[in-house]
């Protein structure tokens, strides 16, 4: 199982990835991001929360890539996610939030 942190571009992601200390934590972000680190597999490209369809995109990716727990760092991501967080429980995967606004 995988750990997501969004808002990969920002320093207090990758703070908190060394906090978490896990092989298993991977970043993302739907800003822009260099195109090496997205061809090579350490960063993912996620979903854009004004897609109508953010939340079910950022459920596959979930299911996909076998992440069970999302620590969510923007704001917008935030209020989306944790309007379906039911769907997420469902999946059992875990939203946490993070209170400082990138």
């Amino acid at each position: 199982m995988y750990t997501l942190i969004t808002a990969a571009n920002s320093a207090e992601a990758h703070r908190l990835k060394n906090t978490l200390g896990s092989v298993h934590v991977l970043l993302g972000d739907y800003l822009e991001l260099p195109e090496l680190l997205v061809r090579s597999g350490k960063v993912l490209r996620l979903p854009d929360p004004q897609n109508i369809a953010y939340t079910h995109k950022m459920l596959a990716l979930c299911l996909d890539l076998d992440i069970d727990t999302i620590y969510v760092l923007r704001e917008q991501e935030k209020q989306l996610l944790l309007n379906d967080g039911q769907l997420f429980y469902e999946y059992n995967i875990i939203i946490k939030i993070i209170d400082n606004e990138i």
